[in-house]
């Protein structure tokens, strides 16, 4: 009989120990896999809105916890405008509001109109609002689809209520789900007057960008510059402890498995003690022995990695639909999460087999089929 063959078989053999063992690789790969996939899910809808401006790169506050706490005064603006190589630098205020149950996070942004064609918005219906005006708002159209809304109809936002001026398009699903105000209203009503969140920065044509981006961090330390969502953490930290936790997790995972498979497997050889005291007996050298017990342990770790996976698919699809996670999570199935997913049971299951295998290996065959 091949060793592949003997693997499957005395795993079929043993078929309730085995289906645990898959189980319980699973149940770690499930917690990787969501955590890795939610993690994603949630720095791309965070890192979305850097989207929005067709820019260079963003400029916002450093070091703050959330970028939507990031606070950028009418000096700094300006002094970014006049940076050398910067074409022009659009100021903007963001802010999120809960308009209904289906949008808890309602993204509204507050801009002078005259900005709008360097921000890359496009009026589709309509006219923009005044610069000074207030109860004036124009909606993405993907948000006036959602709201059933259209130019002249009330939009009740902020506490207050808003004509609709017009509908734009950003080209980006994020900014066309949300909401656009003159920036001295949504300042006004939001406390923060003569405050934006970001800037968004466009470079004179010829100019290097990472030079201008330097320029720019060395005379203002107290702001950061991104310009890719994987740089996103620098003004975010949320978003360094979200991938921090889904590394903790996966090492946790690991550990932890290594050790159930290892205790279980472990309990098993004293069962098989004979069998592995017979196969010595019958020529087989102790390496062989070693992939005999690891190969059982990897075909364990395939199993419940699929499993996981699987699980994974169920966990984060009811994540999705709580209440306080709608709209806001959106599932990130990337390769690497699954990859992920797959090396954790890989590494529980070669971990915790690697000990039993050298003790099974060591077995003198004398002793072993002696043992009762």
């Amino acid at each position: 009989m091949s060793l592949v063959r003997l693997v499957l078989a005395n795993l079929w053999a043993k078929k309730s120990r085995s289906i645990g063992i898959a189980f319980a690789i699973g149940i770690a790969v499930m917690t990787v896999v969501t955590l890795t996939v939610v993690s994603s899910g949630l720095e791309n809808a965070a890192a979305a809105v850097l989207t929005i401006g067709k820019s260079d790169f963003t400029v916002a506050q450093n070091g703050v916890s959330d970028i939507l706490f990031s606070s950028i005064d009418d000096g700094q603006l300006h002094n970014v405008g006049s940076t050398k190589g910067v074409a022009n630098a659009v100021g903007v205020l963001l802010e999120t509001e809960k308009i209904n149950a289906a949008n808890p996070l309602f993204l509204e942004i507050g801009i002078d109109p005259g900005d709008l064609s360097h921000f890359g918005v496009t009026v589709v219906a309509g006219k923009p609002y005044g610069a000074t005006a207030n109860h004036q708002v124009m909606l993405g159209w993907r948000a006036a689809q959602n709201l059933g809304l259209h130019v002249g109809a009330r939009f009740e936002g902020n506490g207050t209520w808003n004509t609709v001026t017009g509908i734009f398009s950003t080209g980006i699903a994020y900014g066309d789900l949300g909401a656009m105000f003159p920036l001295p209203a949504l300042q006004a009503r939001n406390r923060v007057a003569g405050s934006v969140t970001l800037i968004f920065v466009k470079v004179v044509p010829g100019f290097s960008i990472p030079k201008v981006e330097k320029s720019l961090t060395s005379s203002h330390p107290e702001l950061t510059t991104i310009r890719t969502a994987s740089e996103f953490g620098r003004a975010d930290r949320n978003l360094v402890f979200l991938q921090a936790a889904a590394t903790g997790s996966t090492v946790l995972a690991i550990l932890i498995g290594a050790v159930i498979v290892g205790n279980t497997m472990l309990l098993s050889l004293f069962e098989r003690t004979r069998e592995f005291g017979l196969l010595r007996a019958i020529g087989w050298t102790r390496t062989r022995v070693v992939f005999l017990v690891v190969g059982e342990g990897i075909v364990l770790a395939v199993a419940g990695s699929a499993t996981g996976v699987g699980l994974s698919f169920a966990a984060t699809s009811v994540l999705e639909h709580l209440p306080q996670l709608t709209g806001v999570l959106h599932a990130n199935y990337t390769q690497g999460a699954f990859w992920r997913g797959l090396y954790t049971g890989l590494g529980m299951a070669v971990i915790g087999a690697l000990y039993p295998a050298l003790r099974a290996a060591n077995l003198t065959p004398l002793k072993a089929l002696s043992h009762e």
